[in-house]
């Protein structure tokens, strides 16, 4: 089925699309019964495909990655549709509009997308509110990811005030953190990788973390563009402040992988590539990490097919999200990866 409705969504542009994904899955609490059969269908339900994770416990380790929920709007039936667990975000302090249109393309010949969105949303009391409605209409039973950034107009110098605004606001309401600092749609945002701020900036969150009663996991989403030396200052800093766990990878700037003309690309301008381009490289960078590290990796990027996911897990990942792949291929292929991790499952997974 989801082959015609992609059909249907990609006559529109990738935006317009977008806002009409998110308005329909809204409609399915509105339809009595809809909602137990979109979660019949979509999820595969088993301990053995489960795992404890800093000490919560995922259903299943596929996760929806930050950037198609901004706004925490359709959390809940992102869960329905058989995600284990939900990143929302990138979210600021304010409301921000983003970059201007057009920010959003796909590039079909190679299951792509590029993005310079630029962090719109809509700021984080109203995603709060956003994060409470949808708790009433499905319960509290969707492990949920706050993925936080920094408003455009603040300065480098003062970014740690807007990561620990949105920390504090959405502690209540998330089960982990994100820290994003690599995404390339911020001006000089990718600044905050440099060895002395991202030092600085981490400890700042993870002494927040260690004044409240209840202690939640605080990680860091770094980009693929990033040398072996700067992963192993990334692997320095996340032992030095205490951090729980990576997420690799965001979005490149580089164009490799794309077959389409140098003149398309340079029409459809600057932006981070997702998608297929991305697979070698993000598996690359996920078992570099693994390696080096023992912290739990969340692996994205590139993830299109059954092998790709398992790809990830054996290069180290101990969970996955989804974003381009869930463009393409919808929600078969979140039911496809967990099968086939149930057939290589003897027993549930535990990891610290």
């Amino acid at each position: 089925m989801y082959p015609l409705v992609r059909s249907v969504l990609f006559r529109s542009s990738a935006e317009n699309a977008h806002h009409f994904a998110i308005r329909s899955l809204r409609l399915l609490p509105a339809i009595p019964g809809l909602s137990r059969i979109v979660e019949n269908c979509s999820t595969v339900k088993s301990k053995r495909i489960g795992r404890t994770v800093w000490g919560i416990y995922f259903p299943n380790p596929v996760g929806l990655a930050a950037g198609l929920d901004k706004n925490g709007e359709v959390f809940p039936e992102m869960g329905l549709l058989g995600f284990g667990f939900v990143e929302i975000g990138t979210v600021t302090p304010r409301p921000q509009e983003g970059n201007p249109l057009p920010r959003l393309f796909r590039v079909v010949e190679d299951e792509a997308i590029i993005n310079r969105m630029g962090f719109n949303n809509v700021g984080v009391e109203q995603m709060i509110d956003n994060i409470k409605k949808g708790r009433k209409r499905y319960g509290g039973n969707v492990i949920l990811g706050g993925n936080i950034g920094k408003n455009k107009d603040t300065a480098n110098e003062s970014a740690e005030k807007d990561y620990l605004t949105c920390f504090e606001a959405l502690y209540p309401y998330v089960d982990y953190f994100v820290v994003n600092v690599s995404s390339p749609n911020t001006p000089n945002l990718r600044a905050l990788q440099d060895k002395e701020p991202l030092t600085r900036l981490l400890m700042d969150l993870k002494s927040a973390v260690n004044k409240k009663p209840r202690s939640k996991p605080i990680l860091l989403k770094i980009a693929p563009d990033l040398t072996n030396e700067q992963l192993d200052d990334i692997i320095e800093i996340a032992n030095t402040a205490a951090i729980d766990g990576l997420v690799a990878t965001n979005t490149t700037i580089s164009r490799e992988g794309l077959s389409i003309s140098r003149e398309a690309i340079e029409q459809i301008g600057a932006g981070g590539v997702s998608g297929h381009p991305l697979t070698q490289r993000s598996t690359e960078i996920v078992r570099y990490l693994s390696a080096r590290t023992s912290k739990p990796i969340i692996a994205v990027g590139g993830i299109m097919t059954v092998e790709d996911a398992l790809e990830k897990f054996r290069a180290g990942a101990t969970l996955i999200q989804l974003y381009s792949g869930f463009i393409y291929k919808g929600p078969k292929l979140i039911k496809d990866i967990n099968k086939a991790l149930l057939n290589q499952c003897s027993a549930p997974c535990e990891v610290k």
